[in-house]
């Protein structure tokens, strides 16, 4: 198990504090490049609930992502929304998605998001 990188540690940090969803990162894990805004978990869990609360196909599975109390000690997780894995020069989903990312996983990352184009 990787050591998680104690400065992106502090970057979440700050997000879970400030209920901030305007920062932008762009990182490197499992050979995928996740671009996007970090969102603080209770409001990254709230809204994966109320999309899939919207699917007549997976609305069971809403309660499961409904916000948890905060948890003890550093978060150990990214939760990006509006977020796109880079493929080559094009960002997919088109329309932004959102991802859960495992801060002791992400091997680079750099602040802002990349650019990317739709076509």
């Amino acid at each position: 198990m990787s050591m998680p990188d104690e400065l992106l540690v502090d970057v979440a940090t700050m997000v879970e504090s400030g209920q901030s969803n305007q920062m932008s990162l762009t990182v490197v894990t499992g050979g995928a490049v996740i671009t996007g805004r970090l969102a603080p978990e209770a409001v990254w869990r709230e809204r994966v609930s109320e999309v899939l609360a919207e699917s007549s196909r997976l609305r069971e599975f809403a309660k499961t992502f409904t916000a948890a109390g905060r948890r003890e000690g550093p978060p150990t997780h990214l939760h990006f929304h509006v977020a796109r894995i880079l493929q080559g020069m094009v960002g997919i989903p088109e329309t932004g998605g959102m991802y859960r990312v495992s801060i002791a996983d992400v091997t680079a990352w750099t602040m802002g998001d990349f650019s990317y184009s739709d076509h």
